[in-house]
């Protein structure tokens, strides 16, 4: 009963979550906006992102009734249950609201956090930081609160009407919730390889005609692509961001109830993730108010002040997880709460390491820049070369995590609860999600606030500060794409698990042997889904990018006045350019996601489908981890010449910088931050066609 009771706290949780969020967008929207020309500059900004969303949901809105139909379609036919096609939606419109909110608000404080600025450092940290937290409280109030209420439901209908294929009401409640993920999957893949190609397009556009070839710097008003530059870090590394972790949040806790109940736990295998992200929010909160930091503070000092906050919720997390283990699965399962403990390390981890590899304090980012003196091509072999050695300590990270969740919690002597425990360290790692992605969110904050800074030409004191976050912002944004695909692998591992157990409830056991022909062509087939995958998207943004140096050329040629500031550069033009571009371009990889699973189930079974997931987990993993270090690498490589070092901006070293930075862009925020998605999406694909696929394959 006691886990009965405890559930209140995960609807309570996301209340709470939602009402702070609001309590802190209210703060931020009484700040002062600064100047005229402040105002105008973030008004633009604000413009160009709603234009992108409102383009982009509309485009979704006709791929979610077309689905949402042929979901209908299929629980008519007793595929499925009459409940997944409307839990789709609401998981789709969730992950999109809280998408909608997050963006809404970081448009709404860039020019705040300038403004602040000017009185402290302290002032524009605390903006900032606010609405990254009204991202991160958002996403997880929306996500517990579309759980609660689905839970509820199906608690009340399962207790007055029969439930599918005669299992007791526990077991119908989380198989049927565990198919609902794949709206908000659906969602975060729009999301994040949409926006990553607006983002990367814009940008990669503006540094090409901007900083190569015109040779103006960075957030110069006179560049026409450098308003859709800024609305690129809102739609990626805001809306994306927290679409992809939304998706992982849901996954890890439907994936790991679903397994608790076929590992024998019942109500108590429910109540332990969603007690565990209830409490996460609570801890998250408490985390924000210990986020400050002295006037003048080094860079050091500010990364500090995050990590602060992330580590006192993480170490609230942990002394509550275990009364919570302890009260409700019991003293005999108490390998459980250790399995919570190694997903929160492995996060804190794998944070530690990207941050090692890709800020410009340490060897590895320094060694690319000093490879710049040799010209781009160093710098660009300099930068793949980090990338693919800062993935050895990620893999053994997870690895660890993985083998030490299932043992520690009994998968030596049930197999069911050691999956319990490689699931529910997913949900450990992401508890804390509140706060990390506040973070990581804070980061294109603090971008468009020294953009904003710079195009507005405020004093020099202001811009430093400005600088000192916006350099900060880089790292936390590095560190939170390493922490979202390391969640992204273990919630990836939990489904394909749920995967398995969703296909036996229907009767079929697999032989997943390594030397079953159907499993080696799904792991082959699996491994190479995610290169062709980036293929597509690094294409797109090629594509994209090249559009928009036409327009930049375009309209520095026939502006006159432009380059000497004497007239104002068509910003519209390039937003819409950008807009078009990556609705087109988005199409065909995300089409291959969900298309991939279903087609090798029916062509070659369920055992060569569930070797794709694992091959596609598998490489996708450790190449998204490439990529997106390798992104980062080059990003503060170039960062780093512009302090001063090897000649500072403008010399031949900073230009080869130039080149390879802008090679990493599509790398770290268009494919490698997609992969995630790719992985979980396919698995819950896979879940959803569970029944559909086994009916309909060639192979029986």
């Amino acid at each position: 009963m006691a886990g009965i009771d405890l559930l209140i706290l995960a609807p309570v949780g996301s209340i709470v979550a939602l009402m702070f969020a609001a309590y802190l967008a209210v703060s931020i929207l009484k700040k002062e906006e600064g100047s005229d020309k402040m105002k105008e500059i973030a008004l633009a900004v604000r413009t160009g992102a709603n234009a992108y969303l409102k383009r982009q949901y509309l485009g979704v809105s006709l791929f979610f009734a077309v689905v949402f139909f042929i979901l209908l379609g299929l629980a008519l036919k007793n595929y499925l249950v009459i409940f997944v096609p409307f839990a789709f939606l609401t998981g789709g419109l969730f992950s999109g609201l809280s998408g909608f909110i997050g963006m809404s608000i970081a448009t709404q404080s860039s020019g705040r956090t300038a403004a602040a600025a000017q009185k402290s450092l302290n002032s524009g940290l605390r903006v900032a930081f606010s609405s990254g937290a009204v991202m991160g409280l958002t996403v997880v109030g929306l996500g517990l609160l579309d759980l609660s209420i689905w839970y509820y439901f199906l608690n009340w209908y399962y207790s007055h009407n029969p439930t599918p294929l005669g299992i007791d009401k526990i077991a119908a409640i989380t198989s049927t919730m565990l198919c609902f993920g794949m709206g908000a999957s659906s969602q975060a893949l729009f999301a994040r390889v949409g926006g990553g190609i607006f983002t990367k397009a814009a940008d990669v556009g503006a540094d090409l005609v901007g900083k190569v070839e015109a040779g103006i710097p960075e957030d110069d008003p006179r560049n026409p692509a450098v308003i859709a530059d800024n609305v690129g870090d809102n739609v990626g590394d805001v809306a994306g961001m927290g679409a992809d972790l939304y998706e992982s949040y849901v996954g890890s806790i439907v994936a790991t109830s679903a397994l608790g109940v076929s590992a024998g736990f019942g109500i108590a295998g429910v109540t332990v993730p969603l007690i565990m992200a209830a409490v996460g929010v609570f801890a998250s909160i408490i985390g924000t108010f210990f986020v400050k930091s002295k006037e003048d503070a080094s860079q050091k000092a500010l990364l500090a002040a995050l990590r602060k906050g992330v580590f006192i919720s993480s170490v609230l997390v942990a002394v509550i997880a275990y009364f919570l283990v302890k009260g409700v699965l019991g003293q005999e399962y108490m390998g459980v709460y250790w399995s919570i403990i190694s997903g929160l390390i492995a996060g804190v981890l794998i944070g530690l390491v990207t941050e090692y590899y890709t800020s410009s304090g340490f060897k590895p980012t320094q060694t690319i820049a000093d490879s710049s003196l040799t010209g781009p091509a160093t710098v660009i072999i300099s930068g793949l070369a980090v990338g693919m050695m800062s993935t050895a300590i990620p893999v053994i990270v997870v690895g660890a995590a993985v083998l030490a969740s299932f043992y520690l919690s009994g998968g030596a002597t049930n197999f069911g609860t050691g999956l319990y425990g490689v699931a529910i360290s997913a949900v450990g790692m992401l508890s804390t999600l509140g706060i990390t992605l506040a973070t990581d969110a804070y980061g294109p904050v603090a971008d468009n606030a020294g953009g904003n800074a710079e195009m507005s030409h405020l004093p020099p004191e202001v811009r430093k500060r400005t600088d000192a976050l916006d350099s900060l912002g880089n790292t936390t944004a590095a560190t939170g794409k390493g922490f979202a695909i390391g969640s992204a692998a273990l919630t990836a591992l939990a489904l394909i698990a749920a995967f398995k157990d969703q296909i036996a409830m229907y009767g079929k056991d697999m032989a997943l042997s390594i030397m079953n022909p159907s499993v080696l062509v799904g792991l082959f087939l699996g491994a190479m889904l995610p290169f062709l995958f980036c293929s597509m998207t690094m294409r797109a943004v090629g594509r994209a990018a090249g559009k928009i140096v036409i327009e930049v050329r375009r309209q520095f040629k026939e502006i006159i006045g432009l380059m000497e500031g004497k007239a104002k550069p068509d910003y519209a033009r390039c937003v819409s350019i950008a807009t078009a571009a990556a609705q087109k371009e988005m199409i065909l990889p995300s089409l291959l996601a969900i298309i991939a699973p279903i087609l090798t189930g029916i062509l070659i079974g369920v055992e060569g489908q569930a070797g794709l997931l694992m091959g596609a987990l598998a490489s996708g993993f450790v190449l998204a981890v490439m990529m997106a270090n390798s992104g980062g690498a080059w990003d503060n490589a170039k960062k780093y010449i512009e302090e001063g070092h090897h000649g500072g901006k403008g010399s031949h070293p900073h230009k080869a910088a130039v080149v390879g930075d802008t090679v990493g862009d599509p790398f770290k925020d268009t494919s490698g931050p997609s992969l995630n998605v790719l992985i979980k999406l396919m698995s819950m694909v896979s879940i959803v066609f569970a029944s559909f696929v086994l009916r309909n394959s060639f192979f029986k």
